[in-house]
């Protein structure tokens, strides 16, 4: 099977709202939701794609030629490329029965673990689908961070309880889906979360806590007070606020900000690996990617999700290559004309 067979075999199975557009822009399925459209105008989802290609790659290859490296680590785990597999819930709703919640996390997780890298796995209204992710990541040694709502703080802390049982080696919350009013709608309402509430979820586990949803400097800094060891710099891929920066326009002040004393993460309108070497060259330590691997599974199971890694990975070795970046750590502004 080859990616493009991939891509072919997602639109007959991935149901009537998703298109799989030659480019995942955000433009064809605005305010598709349910669906994979961005809330409202769209603004948020379309500005965090827009804005990732108006940034340009220095090419340079008058350099004495070394190995290139996508390698990297976070929390002392070991990966073969900065990209990680970003929570996706719901997806029977959003995308059709082909998939629940469960099987689709399945697949991307060991589809991630296959192509040397990770996957955030979803939480959602029932218990059985959390409770089903936290085996499916005990089965592949841990392999996976589950990723909380923002529900009551003694439920959010019973889950990672649970994902610490499973041998996750992080768990996170996307405390961006506090905005999410389809689980209102499904009598399990959300809502945001103070520091002090963040902080007792932090401390409760061993493992370290990953903040999904940060858009501010000052939001990346009360992560940092509730003892988070991560953040994701996140919209929500645009689906629960309407009109918000993209992801890559919030980036740089965050980095300031917090930089040397938490990992910082992204996600939002990346596909393709020259993606990826923009926010790391502006700072990040990694990136989230969503939509793509739900056609990547929905077309091709674990597989589908390895082979589109695999084409992510070599897009960034080939970028690296001809800026003159031989390592991750070599990647920064300078390599952005």
């Amino acid at each position: 099977m080859t990616y493009n067979e991939v891509r072919a075999k997602a639109k007959q199975t991935i149901g009537p709202y998703c298109k799989v557009c030659p480019e995942c822009n955000g433009l064809a399925c605005k305010g598709v939701i349910p669906g994979p459209g961005g809330k409202g105008t769209g603004l948020g989802f379309i500005r965090n794609y827009q804005e990732l290609r108006e940034l340009r790659l220095a090419m340079d290859t008058v350099y004495e030629p070394r190995p290139v490296s996508t390698a990297t680590s976070l929390f002392g785990k070991e990966f073969e490329l900065p990209v990680f597999a970003a929570p996706v819930g719901a997806v029977g709703l959003h995308y059709s029965d082909a998939y629940d919640d469960l099987s689709y996390s399945t697949a991307v997780l060991e589809g991630c673990k296959a192509a040397g890298s990770a996957a955030f796995t979803g939480d959602g209204v029932k218990d059985e689908v959390y409770r089903g992710t936290i085996e499916a990541i005990k089965a592949i040694g841990g392999h996976g961070v589950p990723t909380i709502k923002p529900w009551s703080v003694d439920e959010v802390i019973v889950k990672a309880k649970m994902a610490e049982d499973a041998g996750a080696f992080a768990f996170a919350m996307d405390i961006d889906a506090a905005g999410l009013v389809v689980l209102a709608m499904q009598g399990k309402p959300v809502a945001p979360m103070p520091v002090a509430s963040l902080a007792r979820i932090a401390s409760s586990v061993r493992m370290p806590f990953i903040l999904k949803g940060v858009m501010t400097p000052a939001g990346a800094l009360k992560a940092l007070e509730a003892g988070a060891r991560a953040i994701v710099v996140s919209n929500h891929g645009g689906r629960v606020l309407d009109e918000t920066p993209s992801t890559i326009e919030a980036l740089p002040p965050i980095v300031e900000a917090v930089r040397g004393r938490m990992k910082i993460l992204i996600d939002g309108g990346f596909r393709t690996g020259l993606d990826v070497f923009k926010a790391i060259a502006l700072g990040a330590d990694g990136v989230l990617i969503a939509r793509p691997f739900t056609w990547s599974v929905y077309g091709g199971g674990a597989e589908g999700a390895r082979l589109y890694l695999d084409k992510v990975k070599a897009e960034l070795a080939e970028a690296m290559l001809m800026t003159g970046a031989s390592c991750l750590e070599e990647i920064d502004a300078t390599k952005l004309a």
